[in-house]
């Protein structure tokens, strides 16, 4: 039983940490290279739409339809969704903004301001959502590889995939906001943590309780926040940065990758 524990927390752990790979992978550009934040953000745009909608949210709603039939199952998931939406709008909406308009500043220098402090809300948001997102599947990693060594294998690597991509959501914006690669690193791997800290408290806590229901709910909840911020935050920035259609490409293989990761690993 040790080992079987030793096992899974392990898979966890590796998955979880993926997301630091991708924050390295996302240093290997100069910050001046706005093409490729462009890509970028629109690729991790596709990552976090594709994996919410097409794997995220219908989880939840398999989960809720078998546990509470079809009808009621369907508006638990679609209450779910948007209640993750209302949430995350909230929190975008009550962060107060940074700086005072009153100070002295060239043009300039102000406008360089507000668009740093975008990127860097942006990738503290995208940070909150994978932090949150990372959490239940690290608890579903967990338990599935007690259950199955083999599909705990088969989820964590699928989720590893995941979590690349991830990271560089994270890292990106907040190294291009801040310039501080250590900063951005720590977030993206802060992140990844959550994964490991859901299977200890799988373990510790929440055996017992843990239900379809209660994950159902989660992660129709994740699924908004990640489409939300896709849409808001993500989408627009790409955009911004954009050259020719730079950052719809970016968007399409993101969700390529994440098609694929999904067909080859689940």
């Amino acid at each position: 039983m040790a080992e079987n524990v030793l096992f899974a927390f392990s898979l966890t752990l590796m998955a979880g940490l993926a997301t630091g790979i991708g924050s390295v992978i996302a240093f290997f550009t100069k910050k001046t290279n706005k093409k490729f934040l462009s890509l970028t953000l629109g690729f991790s745009a596709g990552v976090m739409i594709y994996v919410s909608m097409v794997e995220i949210f219908v989880k939840a709603k398999d989960a809720l339809v078998d546990s509470v039939g079809i009808e009621l199952g369907n508006w638990m998931t679609v209450g779910g969704f948007f209640g993750g939406m209302l949430l995350i709008a909230l929190i975008d909406k009550f962060i107060p903004s940074q700086g005072n308009p009153h100070e002295h500043k060239q043009v300039e220098e102000m406008n360089s301001s507000i668009e740093q402090t975008a990127l860097l809300k942006m990738g503290t948001f995208t940070a909150l959502a994978i932090a949150i997102h990372n959490f239940p599947e690290g608890i579903a990693t967990f338990t599935s590889a007690l259950q199955d060594p083999g599909l705990g294998l088969a989820i964590a690597v699928a989720i590893a995939i995941h979590n690349i991509p991830e990271g560089i959501a994270v890292a990106v914006p907040i190294f291009y906001a801040t310039g501080n690669k250590k900063k951005a690193f720590k977030l993206s791997f802060l992140s990844g943590l959550s994964e490991p800290v859901g299977a200890i408290i799988a373990y510790l806590v929440l055996m017992p309780y843990l239900n379809d229901v209660m994950f159902g709910i989660i992660f129709a909840a994740v699924a908004g926040i990640m489409v939300f911020i896709s849409l808001d935050g993500l989408i627009p920035a790409a955009k911004k940065y954009d050259e020719g259609h730079v950052s719809i490409y970016g968007l399409i293989c993101g969700m390529a990758v994440m098609a694929l990761s999904l067909l080859l690993f689940i």
